[in-house]
Parts: C-alpha cells; structure tokens; sequence
C-alpha cells in the first residue's frame, strides 16, 4: 500500500508537466493530476493498487488513460464558434417579467378556484395532483370507490379549467 500524501509530492508536478506536454491548457492539467491522485487513492482503498512495485509507471498509465478519455469526451462534443451578435439572438431560457406576472395572476386564480371546491372533491385533487396519489391510493385514503374518486378529481378539473378559461375570456 503506498502513501498517496507522498506519492503527491513527488509526482505531482511530474504529472501537470505531462498534462501541458500532452496540449491540455493549465487548468485542466491541475484537474487531470487531481483525478490522477483520486483514481489512484481509489484503487488503494479497494486493494487494489495495480503495480505494487512501480508506483510511478501506474500514476503514468493512470495518467495517460484519463488525458486519452478527455480527448475522445471533447471530440464528441461539438464546439459552436458565433460571433457575439449572434449570441445575443439565442433564445433565453428566463421567463420574461410578462410571463412571471402572467403565471403568477393564474395561481391566485387555481387557488381561488380550489377554495370554491366542496372539501372532499378539493382533498382529491390536491392528493392526486399536487401529492401524486394514484386514483386507487386517494380512493383508499379518503374511504370511497376509485369511481367516486375519479369523479371527484375530474370535477375538480373541470371546474379549475372552467375558472381559467373565464379569465382568459374577460381579457
């Protein structure tokens, strides 16, 4: 078993000096060795450390396997060089303030309209879609058949659809 502590600081440099030798910029030199002295650690908790007799060589394998790996991950990965104004063109995945208030109008407007539900058609719906009870799980919960259950869900969304449309009418 070796003592990765000094396996690092007498090979540490050795392997970023390998790194940038092999085209990785600084960077991704420093977290090459870091994942070097990981996979190494790994392997000497596990037992099972490789070549016990020549743990420079297996830092080296350990190494050059992980700079290879990285080189095919980039080759797959396609780079898109744009210029900036072309950035500024892609779609932005944040809702815009218009849509923050319009989502927002419409909970207050579903909560509004959950509260004007009877109880047990409400405490169905909210098991079902706001806590994600199967049918036959609300049904068995608040003590009635799965097609009372079912029934009561779907009342609860044809009214929540109903106050919505209502809504979106008047505007």
């Amino acid at each position: 078993m070796w003592n990765v502590q000094r396996l690092f600081q007498n090979h540490a440099r050795e392997l970023n000096r390998f790194f940038r030798r092999r085209g990785h910029n600084a960077e991704t030199a420093a977290d090459l060795t870091q994942d070097t002295f990981v996979r190494v650690m790994s392997a000497t908790s596990s037992g099972s450390s490789g070549k016990d007799n020549n743990p420079r060589a297996y830092l080296h394998q350990i190494a050059r396997n992980l700079s290879i790996d990285l080189y095919r991950r980039e080759r797959i990965v396609e780079y898109v060089n744009m210029p900036d104004e072309e950035w500024h063109r892609v779609a932005d995945a944040t809702p815009t303030p218009e849509t923050i208030v319009y989502d927002r109008q419409r909970l207050i407007i579903i909560e509004k309209a959950l509260l004007e539900l009877p109880d047990q058609t409400r405490r169905a719906f909210e098991l079902h879609r706001l806590e994600e009870k199967t049918i036959a799980e609300v049904a068995n919960e608040l003590g009635l058949s799965v097609s009372r259950t079912w029934t009561l869900i779907k009342r609860g969304y044809v009214h929540l659809r109903a106050r919505l449309l209502e809504v979106s009418s008047s505007i």
